[in-house]
């Protein structure tokens, strides 16, 4: 499937999904989960979902802001913000005296996740439409970026971990929950578009993923590994949600 097409498919998906206030991780996996019980399986507090509960669309694979540490005053990214949900956590961490950019392909995410920000009063957080294969971020402009189950998506890969690097500061990290793949799917499930856009069928094997990563000039941390997943929200496919910290070291 070419790059253009699998985006085309991205952004319809995605952009159903903003109108509906639906949960991606039943597209094409059968499950029927709602969003609450989804963000509670993969790592969310109560008091978390209470924040701004109409960010929560229950698309995630982990918590990501768990693993960040925030600190007061960094400039956090996210790849692949949706509605704001870990923008929003991510915001409350670093305070006024910092700032949170969302960036996201689907232009309706970008209008909830703006629209909710302006619901609940947060300044600190700005949100871009944008490619994460080509990030509107200026070089070496980031302490911290965040990602919850969307780079599996992105076509280019390599490219998006490459971007990543360009735009962290010296020492920042790259905080990453995201789907990958134990063993090949079969090529049918390759070319299902619902699969797709439920974060399956463009991921990759694990180790694949994780040379890609060391490609783009990072050193690598797998802080968690959750294979529940693949039967708590995929019906046994074999994957799991990988949780890694990739730290920038020149």
């Amino acid at each position: 499937m070419k790059s253009s097409d699998v985006k085309s498919i991205i952004k319809k998906k995605y952009g159903e999904i903003a109108k509906k206030e639906s949960c991606c991780n039943t597209c094409g996996t059968g499950n029927p989960m709602s969003k609450v019980q989804i963000a509670k399986e993969i790592g969310y507090t109560e008091d978390e979902m209470k924040l701004v509960p109409e960010a929560n669309m229950g698309l995630g694979c982990g918590n990501p802001t768990a693993l960040a540490e925030l600190k007061k005053g960094e400039i956090v990214l996210d790849l692949g913000s949706g509605a704001g949900f870990d923008c929003f956590l991510a915001a409350v961490k670093v305070g006024s005296t910092g700032k949170v950019i969302g960036v996201d392909m689907t232009e309706d995410m970008i209008k909830k996740a703006t629209a909710n920000a302006k619901k609940y009063g947060y300044t600190n957080v700005e949100f871009k439409l944008g490619d994460i294969e080509e990030l509107p971020i200026k070089d070496n402009s980031i302490n911290v970026i965040i990602s919850n189950c969307v780079i599996n998506l992105a076509p280019n890969k390599l490219k998006v971990f490459k971007e990543a690097y360009r735009v962290l500061k010296k020492g920042g990290k790259l905080c990453i929950s995201d789907i990958v793949l134990l063993k090949d799917l079969s090529e049918e499930q390759k070319k299902d578009e619902n699969l797709l856009a439920g974060c399956v069928a463009g991921a990759l094997l694990k180790e694949d993923y994780l040379n890609l990563i060391r490609k783009a000039g990072f050193k690598v941390v797998i802080k968690d590994e959750d294979k529940k997943i693949s039967k708590t929200q995929y019906q046994g496919i074999a994957l799991e949600s990988l949780k890694i910290i990739a730290v920038k070291v020149k």
